[in-house]
């Protein structure tokens, strides 16, 4: 749990949430917080031991404490954009999310829709991707893509340094603001539609598509705020589909997550485009919210499992 960037905090209340569901009768759980130059496990006392990471082991007094797997529960990097996937696979450590390559390709948005362009019946709003800060950009953007627009960090999560933009005066704020979170930006075009969110995970080798969440924010978008406080966003799961469109996005889904080689539990966001219902992409989360409340929370309990049965799953999937 942790991280180095400001989803540090959601990480933490994710796996919180993991920790209390995980089953006692089957794993011995330890939490290992990883911030910059701080790795340490804390102990039922809130001690804090540091972790060897020459073989990822704590030693404690006289035991050293080994681990059998990880479950990777940290959201932006290191967790999410294959810098400890790449650290784990070199020490030999099984862990619960996408392998390096996957994970740094899906943290960059615009590399992802490139790989996923050609998959039937998903569409890729029309995006220009920056990868400087340049006086140039803007009119470069209003030349070549139509208002309104997203502006977001391309490898950012959370909804951090994201904005809306309806005007053209308002996108060099806007584009500031990105660059401010990260080196690269993505600006895409606006689709007109209602927007849902579906987790996708595989167990005992098969892929499995959760229901749909359908978000219906009171924000102009579902921003880091609808996302994480109470009653600025509604969430109905599962979302509001015809029996056609649900086994349509499910087709979608499990081409999506094959194509990109996910492994573990991902969450793909969508518009369902208003009018002529096509399925347009957004993003894909390889390392999504595990709260109480969090989109896969709801997902799962809406197919009669429990989080204890659904983490099991996924921890007994990266030793197979």
């Amino acid at each position: 749990m942790g991280g180095y960037t400001g989803e540090a905090v959601v990480s933490e209340k994710s796996a919180a949430v993991v920790a209390q569901h995980l089953d006692p009768d089957r794993y011995e759980v330890h939490k290992v917080h990883i911030y910059p130059g701080d790795w340490y496990l804390e102990d039922k006392e809130g001690t804090k031991w540091p972790v060897d990471m020459n073989g990822f082991s704590v030693p404690m007094n006289e035991e050293k404490i080994s681990f059998d797997g990880v479950f990777n529960i940290i959201h932006g990097s290191p967790g999410e954009d294959g810098k400890l996937a790449g650290y784990f696979d070199m020490i030999g450590l099984p862990y619960t999310t996408c392998d390096a390559l996957t994970s740094s390709i899906t943290m960059n948005k615009g590399y992802t829709k490139a790989i996923l362009s050609g998959i039937e019946d998903l569409h890729l709003a029309r995006s220009l991707q920056l990868f400087s800060h340049r006086p140039e950009n803007v009119q470069n953007v209003l030349s070549q893509l139509q208002l309104p627009c997203f502006v977001k960090p391309n490898n950012g999560g959370s909804s951090i340094g994201m904005s809306k933009v309806k005007r053209a005066e308002e996108l060099e704020e806007a584009l500031i603001k990105a660059f401010q979170e990260d080196n690269q930006v993505l600006v895409e075009e606006f689709v007109t539609g209602r927007e849902f969110s579906i987790g996708i995970y595989k167990a005992a080798g098969q892929v499995h598509v959760l229901p749909a969440t359908e978000i219906i924010s009171s924000r102009e978008f579902f921003d880091f705020d609808a996302k994480y406080i109470p009653g600025v966003s509604e969430e109905i799961t599962p979302g509001r589909m015809d029996e056609r469109e649900v086994e349509r996005v499910k087709q979608i889904a499990e081409k999506v997550y094959l194509k990109l080689n996910c492994k573990g539990s991902v969450r793909m966001d969508y518009f369902l485009e208003k009018d002529t219902g096509k399925f347009y992409f957004i993003e894909i989360n390889t390392v999504p919210g595990q709260t109480e409340t969090s989109l896969i929370s709801q997902q799962v309990r809406a197919t009669g499992k429990t989080l204890k049965e659904f983490y099991t799953a996924l921890i007994e999937e990266m030793w197979v």
